[in-house]
């Protein structure tokens, strides 16, 4: 007769010892640990021992990455609730969970014949289509594209090619989502100008804990003139924990549904060994997630020999992580002092990766100054060594959406100037703060 291991997480509720005891009792099943949080739970649930997670349904922190947590290492979700589980508020609750076996009041003595059986009500009920979601009428539009930036340690320029690639594409009329998803502290809110209090990175994991996020998107979001929405990173670089790659598959997927998606991540793709240890996952998994999620890749480099060497070494460690995935090179801060050429670097760099294209930005001190005194991207001014190879990588990456290199106000609605401010200031809010989309 084989043994079911048990977790507990009842959060306190007056039904957990009860439930105990007709666990106990149960032959065949053994509970394996009473679990204070659904952090102890995350823990516990990586031994690889348990089979079954009865959960208190109001749980404080269950939410649908929790329940896909416990599937990814084989645990069975059951539900209990003081209320009654044919209550349709129960149902919809456990439903947005991931959860399909729910016990509730009145029903406490059934819970051990619940987890004994809770396999087969898992895998062999269908998951049916919401009904609160009618079907679009007509063709769906074309989803966008994610690209992610990424690039070794030493600020070799991440969030600048990432905000400018994502202006660019708004300025020709494209609507665009630039998202903030760097785990040790974004800087895309003080490039663009953005003073707002509210973390949109935050928001939006709140949201898809929730299971509202693909409803309430755009509330995540500040818009930048007609075509450009940013979600705004961590205010606080110790605040990555509130964010679980859950969150960040959800996020992205939201996001290309209002238009092309770039993405601004952290330096560090490596492995934590002890990250599943306690449930939390660890703080590169935000920058891991969105690779994972990447139509191409944009990998920014500097020039001088330190950020050279850490290129080099940065395209080795991609290449197991976005296989089949097109990867291409920015190579920043360009200059004719460094002591090589462009033929030099690219020999470099096709030594070590097979990439989709290698573009070069040049040095230009005075208009990143401004930009950054300004809020505003560098490719707005249209003019200068910078915004036109600026303005050629997005080219590269965006083919299919722009159709081609834009000349001035190319791409642009009629009468509607890209970018649109007043009195030097974001007509959104500029330094002052953004309204939501």
């Amino acid at each position: 007769m084989s043994v079911l291991c048990v977790l507990l997480l009842a959060a306190g509720e007056g039904w957990e010892a009860p439930a105990l005891a007709d666990l106990e009792a149960h032959p065949g099943v053994v509970v394996l640990k009473r679990c204070v949080d659904v952090d102890d739970l995350l823990a516990a649930v990586t031994s690889g021992q348990a089979d079954v997670a009865v959960l208190a349904l109001d749980a404080p922190g269950l939410d649908p990455s929790v329940v896909a947590h416990l599937r990814r290492h084989a645990v069975r979700p059951v539900a209990v609730t003081g209320a009654r589980s044919d209550d349709l508020d129960v149902r919809e609750h456990a439903h947005r969970l991931g959860i399909t076996a729910v016990v509730g009041a009145g029903e406490l003595a059934s819970l051990p014949a619940v987890v004994s059986s809770v396999e087969d009500v898992l895998d062999t009920r269908p998951r049916a289509a919401s009904p609160l979601k009618a079907a679009p009428a007509g063709p769906s539009p074309r989803a966008g594209r994610v690209v992610v930036v990424w690039g070794p340690t030493g600020a070799p320029g991440r969030t600048t090619v990432a905000t400018n690639l994502a202006a660019e594409v708004a300025r020709r009329g494209t609507d665009a989502v630039l998202v903030d998803l760097d785990p040790y502290g974004g800087a895309v809110a003080q490039q663009l100008g953005i003073l707002d209090e509210v973390s949109g990175l935050l928001s939006a994991s709140r949201l898809a804990g929730a299971d509202q996020l693909e409803d309430r998107f755009a509330s995540t979001c500040r818009a930048l003139g007609a075509h450009l929405a940013v979600v705004t990173g961590l205010p606080r670089a110790d605040r990555w924990r509130e964010v679980r790659p859950a969150h960040v598959e959800q996020l992205l997927e939201a996001a290309r549904g209002l238009g092309e998606v770039v993405v601004d991540t952290g330096f560090s793709i490596e492995d934590d060994a002890g990250s599943d240890f306690g449930g939390r996952p660890a703080r590169n998994t935000l920058t891991l997630a969105a690779l994972e999620q990447a139509d191409e890749v944009v990998v920014v480099g500097s020039a001088d020999p330190v950020g050279l060497a850490r290129l080099a070494r940065a395209l080795v460690e991609l290449r197991d992580r976005v296989e089949g995935v097109p990867v291409r090179v920015a190579v920043n801060r360009m200059r004719g002092t460094i002591g090589w050429s462009e033929k030099d670097i690219a020999g470099m760099v096709e030594g070590f990766s097979l990439v989709a294209g290698l573009h070069f930005l040049p040095d230009d001190v005075s208009a990143t100054d401004r930009a950054l005194l300004t809020g505003h991207p560098v490719v707005e001014a249209g003019e200068g060594s910078l915004a036109r190879s600026l303005g050629a990588l997005t080219d590269a990456v965006f083919p299919a959406t722009l159709g081609g290199p834009a000349g001035p106000g190319a791409g642009r609605r009629a009468g509607r100037p890209p970018f649109p401010r007043s009195g030097g200031r974001w007509r959104a809010g500029g330094r002052a703060g953004r309204r939501n989309v």
